[in-house]
């Protein structure tokens, strides 16, 4: 029964806006008061329902209480949204001009207002009457909830213990891959035999066993990328559009094989037949490897088989199938299947303990291991139902709350149950497990198309706008976002798909088994609505909408129906859609969230300064020039996402979101190495008048800007441009000034500039991403003091002194990236960089050698060196870096390459395999990858 996942997903927010807004309808504050009592008890209720876990079955009476009460509580918001909302119309009119006769004017219409309200509110309490005896039936059935606790254990769910674990999660390996060392063996002996023939490799299995896991540790593995000239991965799940896949593949062919896309070509307008043309061509003469993943239908094989040439160069296609049919089908004259079978206990047992015991370094304590062993047996080898439960586990701490959630297990599971049900009751525990925020926080995540790859600091903004992060004393909502999907990430219920420097998730998605089940509990709680963005919206049913379009443009339906929604997506998800529509529908009137990221649109509805519930605007990569001049009526917006726009000027009105959280605006250049990769966005000075920005980026200096930013000490980001040697004092100061600063950027006003940072006197004490772009005479006195930074980005600052043991000792120095940012002759690494993983040095026109030292940053995993035409000799002393995996050496002195190319005078005892490649423009590409004996 869902007794936590409907109606607390509305309750609680629609009890803290009645609290914190309504407070304006004092007109009609006896029915206000009657509601908030309603809705306060019936979030009591909820609480309580949300400790038992979700595990006790209701009965159908208690469903369709649940889904009355629900409808009740979206009635609310409306309610006192929509009095809100013409609330602060009225109250824009009366901050104009001859207020007091305006006043007058719109006294009757207030009465009016007013009077609608009360009459809907008091509608709205008698049907709550009529629904339940408040006082009697929650506190007998919330009293029945406690006594099923005191006998499973108490309270399942420590708020301390989810930080602890959260925290920690963010630093986590993933370390899903327990039970693959037979399987991957077998795979590895059929991808890189001696066979010239093109082969087929079939991996099956059913869904939640890890054949997408299996195929990309694989994958990525550099003993595999060496072997092969190419590679590249294409996702097809059940919906695809076949020219899409065909473009995404030349799009990675490509830039995989760092070859430039002839300009005359325009990838977008090929026909079917001209794409596969295109592929055959560049793979013709080339060994390559694809990995078709998630294939449902041999049709999808029938449409891109020509497109993949039997060329006897050892080529290799990799897929993975749940269907049987796919898997056994003829691919070519060479075929293998790999059946994935469930794991073996004894690795099921392992791969278990690792998620339950985290803080236990995957040790099972003596005390839990019959309960452990009997957990385990109920998963069955499922190694997506093992991650689910391991990390349900891990937020339990006694023996009562591990015995409850096993009497529920075997109360629900029995030895005829399919694996695929098996497979969703274990999920669906880990869910509702879940405390009612982050049960909203992952079945928001199901808004967002199949197999879409999410960005960490879009989701919780998201999460923030949408008011799903509960305020906490003393912690910025930011922070505890993190910790939701930490959370969410720990138990299984999203997958991180890519890490940063530090450790911390970049980007994460949702299992398509996982998001199968998100999507259904949604659709019964009416929590998301998805579409093609053709069907009419469902009159009063929808808040939020999320349209995958794939025809010409949006049919909405009425006003009336767009009025009710809150957020709406808008996801281009082939061709044609990105190219038949330019407006979005009109309507909307309570709009929370329009997140409109990548979608085909030139301008803005004119409804849009109308939307005054707006608080988030996501606008990135779109074609938009221009904001509305009257921006500044969206009073409740937060965020502000112009990333990648054609937007260069922000409008005077931006000074009135006082709300305003997180103003990011900017857009690149197609030469990523000029000095000007980057072009920030105009901004008017007064800009440093919003008290409440976190994030201000990339903006231009200009005016009296730099001198009004040091009343910006609240900011967390910040990246600024077009900065003068005369703004040293101005800019130093105010960085000073800036305590809570995580990210900086300064950028000079052009390559010649020098940037001045010595008034600089005591540095951010939480700064952890450093950029510096333009010309510096010395390395800033204050480098040495960055004791939490990560990552240090020096752009175009053409240092001429060893600026190496100012940043040595930094203790969590992590990432560094030199772009023509040193014109010495020899870098010496002697010692220190204990935490240096990346090491990227580009475009410094004099460097002729690199010494490493033994000892020195140990942990280093990627080092790239480019475009250093002096560059003669490969780095000194890399032998001695054990975890170094990935090596590119690209562009460097034509000596160096030829001796490369030759494999003259190197030593073959420490080199596996060198694949090399020439082409237009470049000496040559070395790409030398797990060369490591």
């Amino acid at each position: 029964m869902e007794l936590s996942s409907a109606v607390d997903l509305i309750t609680g927010k629609v009890v803290s806006l009645i609290e914190n807004e309504a407070s304006l309808l004092t007109e009609v504050g006896a029915e206000i008061d009657e509601i908030k009592l309603e809705l306060n008890a019936m979030k009591a209720f909820l609480d309580d329902a949300d400790r038992r876990s979700g595990a006790v079955a209701g009965s159908e009476t208690d469903n369709q209480w649940i889904a009355n009460v629900r409808d009740i509580a979206y009635e609310v918001e409306d309610v006192v949204d929509e009095f809100m909302y013409h609330f602060n119309k009225q109250q824009q009119w009366r901050g104009k001009p001859s207020r007091f006769f305006l006043k007058l004017i719109h006294f009757p219409k207030n009465l009016l207002l007013r009077h609608r309200v009360a009459v809907k509110l008091h509608g709205i309490n008698k049907r709550i009457k009529s629904t339940a005896e408040r006082n009697q039936r929650y506190r007998d059935f919330c009293s029945q909830l406690r006594k099923h606790d005191e006998q499973i254990g108490g309270e399942n769910h420590s708020k301390i213990r989810m930080k602890n674990l959260g925290e920690n999660a963010l630093f986590l390996k993933d370390d899903d891959l327990v039970g693959i060392d037979k399987a991957q063996g077998e795979l590895l002996g059929w991808l890189m035999d001696q066979e010239l023939q093109r082969t087929t490799t079939s991996v099956v299995g059913m869904g939640g066993l890890g054949k997408t896991t299996l195929v990309a540790n694989t994958f990525n593995k550099q003993v595999v990328k060496q072997h092969f000239y190419c590679c590249a991965w294409i996702t097809v799940s059940q919906q695809y559009v076949v020219t899409d896949l065909l473009k995404s593949l030349i799009k990675e062919l490509y830039g995989k094989a760092k070859e430039t896309i002839d300009p005359a070509i325009n990838l977008e307008s090929m026909s079917y037949r001209e794409l596969v043309e295109a592929l055959v061509n560049f793979l013709q003469p080339r060994r390559y490897l694809i990995v078709i993943d998630d294939v449902w239908s041999i049709k999808f094989w029938e449409e891109i088989s020509t497109a993949l040439p039997a060329n006897n160069m050892g080529s290799r296609i990799l897929l993975t199938t749940r269907i049987g049919e796919v898997a056994s089908f003829k691919f070519g004259a060479l075929n293998h299947v790999l059946p994935l079978q469930p794991l073996p206990f004894d690795e099921s047992l392992a791969l278990f303990c690792k998620k339950a015991f985290v803080c236990e370094a995957g040790q099972c304590p003596p005390y839990l291991e019959s309960l452990t062993i009997r957990l385990v047996a109920k998963c069955e080898g499922l190694p997506l139902a093992i991650v689910a439960l391991g990390g349900l586990m891990a937020s339990k701490n006694t023996i009562a709350e591990w015995t409850g959630v096993y009497n529920n297990l075997n109360r629900e599971l029995n030895e005829n149950d399919k694996y695929f049900d098996r497979l969703k009751y274990i999920s669906l525990l880990s869910y509702h497990d879940l405390p009612y925020r982050l049960k909203q926080c992952f079945l928001y995540c199901c808004i967002f198309p199949e197999d879409h790859v999410i960005k960490r600091k879009r989701l919780i903004r998201l999460w923030m706008a949408e008011g799903f992060v509960e305020p906490q004393k003393g912690t910025i909502s930011e922070v505890v976002a993190e910790r939701y999907l930490a959370e969410l990430i720990c138990r299984g219920l999203l997958q991180v798909v890519r890490r940063n420097g530090s450790g911390r998730p970049r980007e994460c998605k949702m299992h398509d088994i996982l998001r199968e089940f998100a999507v259904s509990i949604s659709k019964s709680v009416k929590f998301v609505a998805k579409s093609n963005g053709m069907e009419e919206v469902e009159e009063g049913g929808i808040h939020r909408w999320s349209i995958e379009a794939k025809e010409k443009g949006i049919e909405a339906g009425s006003k009336a129906a767009l009025s009710r929604v809150r957020s709406l997506f808008v996801f281009a998800v082939d061709e044609t859609s990105k190219t038949s529509f330019n407006r979005l529908p009109s309507g909307f009137m309570l709009m929370r969230v329009l997140d409109l990221e990548d979608a085909p649109i030139n301008e803005l509805p004119v409804e849009l300064t109308n939307l005054f519930n707006l608080r988030y605007l996501n606008l990135t990569r779109t074609q938009v020039k221009e904001l509305p001049k009257d921006i500044g009526k969206l009073y409740n917006l937060q965020f502000l996402e112009l990333k990648r726009t054609q937007i260069k000027d922000l409008p005077a009105g931006i000074v009135k979101l006082k709300n305003l959280r997180h103003l990011i605006a900017y857009c690149y250049n197609v030469n990523t190495h000029a000095f000007h990769y980057a072009l920030g966005t105009m901004v008017p000075s007064n800009i440093c008048l919003l008290n409440n920005l976190q994030a201000l980026s990339f903006v231009e200096a200009r005016g009296d800007f730099v001198k009004q930013l040091s009343k910006m000490t609240q900011l967390r980001r910040l990246s600024v441009a077009n900065v003068k040697e005369t703004d040293e004092k101005n800019l130093c100061l105010a960085i000073s000034k800036m305590v809570h600063l995580e990210y900086l950027l300064v950028k000079s006003c052009d390559e010649d500039e020098l940037l001045k940072m010595d008034a600089l006197e005591s540095t951010p004490p939480r700064l952890e991403k450093l950029f510096l772009a333009g010309k510096l005479e010395k390395v800033p006195h204050w480098f040495n003091s960055l004791d939490n930074l990560t990552n240090l980005y020096l752009h175009w600052c053409r240092l001429r002194d060893d600026f190496l043991p100012h940043i040595q000792a930094l203790p969590n120095l992590g990432e560094i990236l030199l772009l023509n940012a040193y014109e010495g002759e020899r870098l010496d690494f002697l010692e220190g960089f204990q935490k240096l993983k990346y090491l990227r040095i580009w475009s410094c026109p004099r460097l002729k050698e690199i010494v490493i030292d033994k000892g020195v940053m140990p942990g280093l995993q990627v080092l790239s060196i480019t475009s250093c035409q002096e560059f003669a000799t490969l780095p000194h002393g890399w032998e001695s870096l054990p975890d170094l995996n990935q090596v590119t050496l690209y562009n460097l002195s034509p000596g160096l390459m030829q001796k490369i190319w030759g494999s003259d005078g190197m030593d073959q005892r420490t080199i596996r395999r060198i694949e090399l490649s020439r082409q237009e423009g470049a000496e040559a590409v070395f790409n030398m990858t797990g060369w490591l004996s």
